[in-house]
C-alpha cells in the first residue's frame, strides 16, 4: 500500500508539472508579458520620464491591437519615484517582488538603476533601456543589462573636445548634481581635458536637485576663466542657468549639456533664453528629421493620443526603448526566458529613424548605440552640428 501511495504521488506530481507552464522566469504567462519601469513623472526629470512612459505605451498598444508577440500581450506597469531614492526603492520593491515583471524598462536615474541592479539581477530581470547613459548601465559587462546609447562620459569627451577645437577654448570646468549622473560628467570634462594639448580644467560647482539660484556658482566660474561649462542638471536648473548667463553678460562661457539635458523643451523657451547652448548626445532632435513618414507618423500618433503639441525627446526615448523591447521580444521566441531575450536582443541590428542612430547589440557589446551627435539650439531649434 505504501508503494502505491508513493507511485501515486509520483504520477500526480509529473502530471502538475506537466500541466504547468515551462517558464523559469516571473513576469511571463501562456498569454502575457509583464514589463515593468520605475521613473520620474513628477520631479526634476519628470520631462523625460512622463512622455517617455506615455511614448512606450502607445508602441505596446499597437503591438498588442495586432496580436501580441507570440500570442502573449504586454502590460506595461510605471511607478513614479519622483527622483527620489526612498520611493525609487519602493518602486523597485514593488516592481519586482509584487508584481514580478519580467523586464525593466526605461528606469529613470543613475543612482536608481545601480541600486535596482542587485535585486533585479538576483532575480533575473533585465534591464533594457534606462533613461540613464551612465557608463554602469552597460560596464561591467552583463547578461541581463542593455543600455540604449552612447555614455554620458563618452558625450561630454566628445562634445567638450570638439567646442574646444571649434572655439579655440582652454579652461573647462563642470557644473554638476553630486550623483553618479554628476560625477560621470565631471569626470568626462575632466578626463579629456587632462588628455588634450592645451586645455585644463579649472573649476567645478556642485548643486542639489532642487537649487534655483545660480549667480554665486557662476560668478565663481567666470572669475576661474571658464570658457565650456559640462552640465549636469536637471532641466529647468539647465535653462536657469543659461538665463542667468546671458542676463550677467557671460556671453563667452559655452554651456554643453549631456543627454540628459537634450530636451525639445530646452530650445522651446520663449525670449532666447537658451538660445546658444549646446548638447553632445546619443541621438538627433526630432524635428530636425521631420521629412521622415516614420517621424511623422510617430508624432501624429503621439499628439493625437495625449494631446501634447509635440512629442519632445523623452517620448522619442520612449518609442525607441520600447521598440527594441519589441524587436528583442519577438527575437526570442515562443520560448521566452531571461536567455532567450538575450539572444535575441544580441542579434538586433537595425536603424532606428526615429531616433536618428543605428541600433546593435552582440554577445559582447550591450551598448545599443555608439554615435555621439552634437547639436546646438540656433533659432528655437536643436541643430545638428556634429556627429561622431
Amino acid at each position: 500500500m505504501k508503494n502505491l501511495k508513493t507511485k501515486l504521488a509520483t504520477v500526480a506530481v509529473a502530471t502538475a508539472m506537466a500541466a504547468a507552464p515551462a517558464f523559469a522566469e516571473q513576469g511571463i504567462t501562456d498569454s502575457e508579458i509583464l514589463i515593468g519601469s520605475n521613473n520620474d513623472l513628477s520631479g526634476p526629470f519628470a520631462a523625460f520620464g512622463a512622455p517617455a512612459t506615455k511614448a512606450a505605451q502607445l508602441v505596446f498598444d499597437e503591438v498588442n491591437e495586432a496580436g501580441g508577440i507570440h500570442g502573449r500581450k504586454i502590460r506595461f506597469v510605471v511607478e513614479d519615484h519622483a527622483y527620489q531614492m526612498p520611493k525609487a526603492i519602493q518602486g523597485m520593491n514593488k516592481l519586482v517582488n509584487g508584481d514580478k515583471i519580467f523586464a525593466m524598462l526605461l528606469s529613470l536615474g543613475t543612482p536608481m538603476n545601480i541600486a535596482a541592479f542587485k535585486l533585479q539581477d538576483a532575480k533575473n530581470v533585465p534591464n533594457v533601456s534606462p533613461l540613464s547613459a551612465a557608463r554602469q548601465m552597460a560596464e561591467p559587462f552583463s547578461p541581463l543589462h542593455y543600455a540604449g546609447t552612447a555614455t554620458y562620459y563618452e558625450q561630454i569627451r566628445v562634445g567638450v573636445q570638439y567646442l574646444a577645437e571649434q572655439k579655440g577654448a582652454s579652461k573647462v570646468c563642470a557644473m554638476y548634481l553630486p550623483t553618479d549622473f554628476g560625477k560621470d560628467i565631471k569626470e568626462g570634462a575632466e578626463s579629456i581635458s587632462n588628455e588634450t594639448e592645451g586645455l585644463t580644467f579649472v573649476a567645478e560647482t556642485t548643486h542639489k536637485p532642487d537649487d534655483a539660484d545660480f549667480v554665486g556658482a557662476l560668478q565663481k566660474l567666470s572669475a576661474e576663466g571658464c570658457e565650456i561649462v559640462a552640465l549636469a542638471l536637471g532641466v529647468r536648473q539647465a535653462i536657469t542657468v543659461s538665463g542667468t548667463a546671458k542676463k550677467l553678460g557671460l556671453t563667452d562661457i559655452s554651456f554643453i549639456n549631456s543627454s540628459a539635458g537634450f530636451h525639445t523643451v530646452m530650445a522651446k523657451v520663449p525670449g532666447g533664453v537658451t538660445e546658444g547652448m549646446y548638447a553632445a548626445s546619443g541621438w538627433a532632435d526630432l524635428l530636425s528629421r521631420m521629412d521622415k513618414p516614420e517621424v511623422q507618423k510617430f508624432f501624429a500618433r503621439y499628439t493625437k493620443a495625449t494631446g501634447e503639441e509635440l512629442p519632445g525627446s523623452g517620448a522619442l526615448l520612449g518609442h525607441s526603448a520600447a521598440e527594441t523591447m519589441v524587436r528583442a521580444l519577438e527575437a526570442a521566441g515562443p520560448e521566452l526566458s531571461a536567455k532567450t531575450f538575450q539572444a535575441g536582443i544580441e542579434s538586433l541590428n537595425y536603424e532606428d529613424v526615429v531616433s536618428g542612430n543605428t541600433v546593435t547589440y552582440s554577445a559582447t557589446d550591450h551598448q545599443g548605440a555608439d554615435e555621439v551627435v552634437i547639436s546646438v539650439i540656433k533659432d528655437g531649434n536643436w541643430m545638428e552640428i556634429a556627429r561622431k
